[in-house]
């Protein structure tokens, strides 16, 4: 027996690495779309590394130092510690310019891509049984991406932040009952207080990547157990054995290794790629520009970025006369607007695989063109995201338009009680052929039920793959 034989027999003894060869068979859906995991996971490696590097420099403290940086205009003067950190990342820190703006476009490209993901995985049923905890796993991703971008616009502690990092303060602030001590364990007391800086660089740098890397955790070793979803097949596949088109005991696809992990690679160096060239040619928030934290003035222009901007509108449209007082328990339009609205969104998210909901487990994805009143339901949901979006731009629009925002609001009112509705109404018309009842019904790869002498597989027996 040679030492190589040896060594291996040793190592395979304590990590079983025969066990390991057969998940490195395991196969990939060779599918384009199902990339866009792979694009969130390599973004929030991203906006882990830069972060850390960011860290060094960045000092979480409302505390006035005199800045001695390369910005003529500040020269000499007192301004809060957070403020001079990123004045000094951004101009006098070897690289920290590319690299905050790579942290700040990975966030965005973060949240892009899990949502793209998710649209992906709606519009194919891909979140049906037995994949809904997975489901549950994600958009609890969303939610916390959503959040950590949040609390990391906070950080310069420039006039826009503050001014934009107050709104949310208000709207903790507002919540029935127990609004003080949540905006007190968020915000550390009344906004802008000394605490403020430092709790949402704790919450940015150390609560909320480990929960969503937690998370993370969860959906690859889900994923792992459950397997991809795969595409409907066009017909029996060859491999080292033959697949039938409607067999989903099998998965069809590319090696774990080294076919897929060579795709991941060439993702990774695709997204590092675009990063670089957003970091290089786009700017961001331009610090010095809007000065540092100033109580007794407000930005002409306050707006959140473009994952909020839906929240925003929702603040922007809700009317004053919603506040009112139940059982002797004031609740505001702030509430309703900013958190109750908002909450029933996502909790339409969370609900979404219990309301389309398969008896049998389905590990096909389907076609998004046979499923019309499911597809419908989407169409409508991301119109009405995108009209309550531009409703948080009413000032632009208005601006754009030569009105006023009070103008506005009753056609953005009007238009997200309608718009979605007329979306979601075309879409399910186009899909049904306008009352064309002449199709045969889907079949399970399409995302219909399965023939009733077909034996469905449990979630746990699905263990074969082809490549």
């Amino acid at each position: 027996m040679g030492r190589l034989q040896r060594v291996y027999d040793w190592l395979d003894a304590r990590f079983d690495l025969d066990d390991a060869q057969t998940f490195l068979g395991k196969a990939f859906p060779a599918e384009d779309s199902f990339l866009l995991g792979e694009v969130a996971l390599f973004c929030f490696l991203v906006l882990v590394l830069t972060g850390v590097f960011l860290g060094f420099f960045f000092e979480p403290s409302t505390s006035d130092v005199e800045y001695e940086g390369s910005v003529a205009q500040y020269q000499g003067q007192e301004l809060p510690e957070a403020f001079v950190s990123v004045l000094n990342i951004t101009y006098d820190v070897p690289f920290g310019m590319l690299l905050r703006r790579m942290h700040h476009w990975a966030a965005h490209l973060f949240v892009a891509s899990i949502g793209l993901h998710m649209l992906r995985v709606f519009f194919q049923g891909a979140y049906r049984n037995p994949r809904e905890p997975n489901w549950l796993v994600g958009s609890g991703l969303a939610g916390l991406a959503m959040f950590a971008a949040y609390t990391g616009y906070a950080l310069p502690f420039d006039e826009f932040a503050s001014t934009a990092v107050g709104i949310g303060y208000n709207v903790a602030k507002s919540v029935p009952v127990v609004g003080e001590t949540l905006a007190y364990v968020v915000f550390g007391g009344e906004f802008p207080s000394s605490a403020t800086i430092p709790r949402l660089y704790f919450l940015h740098v150390l609560v909320l990547p480990l929960a969503i890397a937690a998370l993370i955790a969860v959906h690859m070793f889900i994923l792992v157990r459950q397997k991809h979803t795969e595409a409907e097949r066009g017909g029996d596949v060859e491999g080292r054995e033959r697949v039938a088109a409607d067999d989903d005991s099998v998965v069809v696809g590319l090696p774990a290794f080294p076919n897929q992990a060579a795709v991941s690679a060439v993702v990774f160096f695709l997204t590092l790629a675009t990063l670089s060239l957003l970091a290089g040619f786009l700017p961001v928030h331009n610090v010095a520009e809007y000065g540092p934290n100033d109580p007794a003035s407000t930005p002409d222009l306050i707006m959140p970025d473009w994952f909020l901007m839906w929240g925003y509108g929702f603040l922007k449209l809700i009317p004053s006369w919603m506040s009112f007082d139940l059982f002797g328990v004031h609740v505001s339009s702030e509430f309703v607007g900013g958190l109750v609205l908002p909450g029933l969104v996502f909790a339409g998210v969370f609900l979404w695989p219990f309301v389309d909901y398969e008896e049998e487990p389905t590990h096909f994805a389907a076609s998004p063109l046979a499923r019309p009143w499911q597809t419908a339901v989407g169409v409508a949901a991301v119109v009405f995201i995108m009209l309550a979006s531009i409703a948080g731009m009413d000032v632009i629009v208005a601006d754009v338009l030569g009105t006023s925002t009070a103008a506005l609001k009753p056609y953005f009112i009007g238009l997200l009680a309608v718009g979605p509705v007329l979306a979601g109404g075309i879409t399910y018309a186009a899909l049904t052929g306008l009352g064309d009842d002449d199709e045969p019904p889907p079949s399970a790869a399409d995302g219909g039920s399965p023939p009733p002498d077909r034996d469905q597989p449990k979630p746990g027996e699905r263990g074969g793959d082809a490549p």
